[in-house]
């Protein structure tokens, strides 16, 4: 069985981050591991915040404060948003991490040996007013291709096409504002990628035809218009250092490695640290998930469209251009952008809803169940409040938590605070057991293939067939003429929601808790649910002592929509 590397885009430091964000990566990354694992395989979840580069050092000097202090801080930050949106990470490491430093490095000098780096000179935009060069963003303009008046010189965010600082129209420095900018000659390090063309493109179609259209189509749009070769470096105070022993002349001028050389590496970099970072007497071996490891190791990666290109062509050029056994992706899960009422949300603009606040406003799985049944796969979806409230009510409200309230509520007035005996099944029940074991096999099918959404229609379906038998059997009428029936169709209710609490874990994990812990049992160890389990319904023996928990899921009412779009706008700006 092999094991599963699983992998997300690395949030930027500047700040928390956006519901968009987390949907496009982090979040379908931590359901598919919480999936995996309790299906037993083997799961390395990694993931870390990516510090270096331009943004980085603008938001320290916006802060008034070091960019390293500005980094450590800023990560505490994020990751106590995704533990409060219980993202399982096995690691979630710093970009700026010495392992990463390292192993980057190590990168470089490979490559460089290998005849894949190259010292050029180049011209360079450079700034009077600041006494500087300036890297890619710290140039800002109108985009040459579509318009974009805030294009950045790495990229445009408006229209995702790559750019050099030099292509932008009116320029202008994003430190100063000074549009009194020069060119002047400079040296840097170059990937080059034209060499590495045909090996990326020789990889590329040996994984194509399993990956989604979405990041298949990216990646080949690249390769189609040619790889061209790439500066790797960068005049910066805070980044990966170039080595001394390799290029001394460019080390003692300070410069740094680009954010996109080094942030790929972090994953092996974080990989690194999570084994450093082991509890003593605990050995964790890094090198296994990573270095010649052929098909013993699944690797996965989550990622938005926007950062498709850069782990489908740039990172594999890469590590084939090292000529070291490195684990390759084989498997690149690309979302499309969730919209807020059909704009973009934006980090830098602060429009939409960002993930702290989400949190202040509803627990996690509200969140994390609307998101992934809702997640952008085939094509650009638009976050709602009117959306947002109906989902929350119809699914979560209404068909898992008024079942599990209902059923607890009703059997502990008419028969005690124990599972009730009753009758033995019948066809009902029959009926019921082939019912759960055909949607969940559904479910696991679309789980395996990484359709989220089509995995929470499944879900949902499971849930709406507790509803469905409930009504069929009425117990609140059976009871009056016959108490053993409606004593089954409690215990067989009761069965479900154990049920419903193991297979939604991955999806609602604090809900699923709280369901399970219904139920007093000596030896809860279920991790998954058997066809066979699923047909009998007998997880939960007669006799086992129960408790109804609080609410799980409150209903959203008119006021509450109201306040949210009060407080957030009902389109983009408001």
């Amino acid at each position: 069985m092999a094991r599963h590397l699983i992998t997300s885009a690395l949030p930027y430091i500047n700040g928390i981050k956006h519901l968009g964000n987390m949907v496009g990566s982090m979040l379908p990354a931590d359901v598919y591991s919480r999936y995996l694992r309790r299906r037993g395989h083997e799961v390395l979840y990694i993931c870390a915040t990516d510090e270096h580069g331009t943004p980085a050092e603008l938001a320290a000097k916006e802060r008034g404060v070091p960019v390293d202090v500005f980094c450590s801080e800023a990560h505490d930050a994020q990751k106590a948003v995704y533990d409060g949106f219980a993202l399982a990470f096995d690691h979630f490491g710093r970009s700026s991490s010495t392992q990463n430093v390292e192993i980057t490095q190590h990168f470089a000098r490979r490559l460089n040996e290998n005849g894949f780096i190259e010292e050029r000179a180049i011209r360079q935009v450079y700034s009077p007013a600041d006494g500087r060069f300036l890297p890619d963003r710290y140039v800002e303009g109108t985009c040459p291709h579509c318009g974009y008046d805030k294009a950045r010189g790495d990229q445009c965010e408006n229209c995702t096409r790559v750019l050099d600082p030099t292509d932008l129209i009116n320029p202008r420095s994003a430190i100063s504002g000074s549009t009194e900018l020069e060119v002047r000659e400079t040296k840097h390090l170059f990937l080059l990628q034209s060499k590495l063309q045909h090996e990326v493109e020789e990889w590329v179609a040996r994984h194509e035809e399993e990956w989604p259209q979405l990041a298949a189509s990216i990646a080949r749009k690249w390769l189609n218009e040619g790889l061209h070769d790439r500066a790797i470096t960068r005049d910066l105070d805070w980044g990966v250092p170039v080595p001394a022993d390799t290029w001394p002349e460019l080390a003692a001028e300070g410069k740094v490695f680009y954010v996109w050389f080094d942030a790929p590496i972090e994953y092996i970099g974080a990989t690194k640290e999570w084994a450093d970072s082991a509890p003593d007497g605990e050995t964790r071996d890094w090198k296994s998930w990573w270095y010649d490891v052929d098909d013993s190791v699944r690797y996965t990666e989550f990622m938005a469209k926007d950062n498709v290109p850069f782990h489908t062509v740039m990172f594999p050029a890469t590590e084939l251009g090292v000529r070291e056994p490195w684990k390759k992706v084989d498997y690149v899960k690309a979302f499309n952008w969730l919209t807020y009422y059909g704009g973009k949300f934006s980090t830098s603009q602060k429009r939409g809803v960002f993930t702290d606040q989400a949190l202040d406003i509803l627990p996690a799985d509200y969140w994390r169940y609307f998101l992934i049944a809702n997640a952008p796969e085939s094509d650009d979806s638009s976050f709602t409040w009117e959306h947002f409230t109906t989902t929350v009510n119809k699914d979560l409200a209404d068909t898992l938590g008024n079942f599990v309230n209902r059923v607890l509520s009703f059997s502990r007035k008419r028969f005690g605070e124990e599972v009730p005996a009753g009758g033995e099944p019948g066809e009902a029940e029959a009926a019921l057991g082939e019912e759960i074991a055909r949607l969940l096999a559904e479910y696991e099918t679309q789980m395996e293939a990484l359709q989220f959404r089509k995995a929470a229609a499944a879900l949902r379906a499971l849930w709406s067939a507790g509803n469905s038998y409930l009504e069929e059997k009425a117990p609140w009428l059976e009871i009056k003429t016959d108490q053993d029936g409606a004593a089954l169709t409690l215990r067989t209710a009761m069965n479900l929601i154990h049920l419903y609490a193991v297979v939604s874990e991955p999806f609602i994990p604090a809900s699923a808790t709280a369901m399970r812990r219904a139920f007093s049992l000596s030896d809860d160890t279920a991790s998954w649910v058997t066809p066979e389990e699923a047909r009998a319904l007998t997880s939960v023996p007669v006799g086992t002592p129960f408790t109804v928990p609080p609410v799980l899921f409150a209903k959203l009412t008119d006021d509450d929509l109201a306040a949210y779009k009060e407080r957030f706008g009902g389109e983009p700006g408001a």
